[in-house]
């Protein structure tokens, strides 16, 4: 075979970083870290099983990778739905109904990851807790808002991390076909936190 055979071999599968990343995030959320595979990634986005390694040196790379990507894109998806917002009760609504969308809706699988990184070295621990922090900044300045004016009782840090709690176990039992829509589930955990 020729070296530029071999070079077009493998220049599609050099490009296929994101569907490494999102079937990762998949399987890790389906069977755990520890069960899955890289051959079970790989073969999730019809790769051979060494693939993988072209793009990440481990599979803990490829699950520091996953969460990191998985929060950055949904902290764009907020921003971008927030912005110009200015009532911080319409913020928040928008907040928790674009937080289901990011968890229910597409292929970030990133929140209900977050168990995961006990998998990972410290440093890696700490990319995630940074990424994380960008992400609930928002939210705990909307938070603040809604205390500051009577709508909330309180914004103190509890209450975010009980917020997340509560909207990232949706994953559980969420199911699409059920008898809720995300609409409601957002506008009923709106009603629970507001005054």
């Amino acid at each position: 075979m020729s070296v530029g055979h071999r070079r077009a071999r493998a220049a599609p599968e050099i490009n296929r970083r994101d569907d490494l990343l999102r079937a990762a995030a998949r399987l890790f959320v389906e069977k755990g870290f520890a069960a899955t595979t890289t051959r079970d990634i790989a073969q999730a986005v019809g790769m051979r099983s060494g693939s993988p390694f072209y793009h990440f040196r481990s599979k803990q790379d490829l699950l520091k990778a996953a969460m990191i990507e998985g929060l950055e894109a949904g902290h764009r998806r907020l921003q971008a739905a927030i912005a110009g917002v200015d009532d911080p009760e319409r913020r928040l609504r928008l907040m928790i109904r674009i937080h289901f969308g990011n968890l229910l809706e597409g292929d970030c699988h990133t929140p209900m990851l977050i168990h995961e990184s006990r998998s990972l070295d410290a440093a890696a621990r700490a990319e995630i807790a940074a990424a994380s922090d960008r992400y609930q900044a928002a939210w705990q300045g909307t938070l603040d808002e809604l205390a500051a004016c009577g709508r909330l009782r309180s914004a103190a840090s509890p209450v975010r991390l009980l917020l997340f709690g509560m909207l990232n176990w949706s994953g559980q039992w969420y199911r699409p076909d059920g008898p809720l829509s995300l609409d409601e589930i957002a506008d009923a955990a709106s009603e629970l936190l507001l005054r």
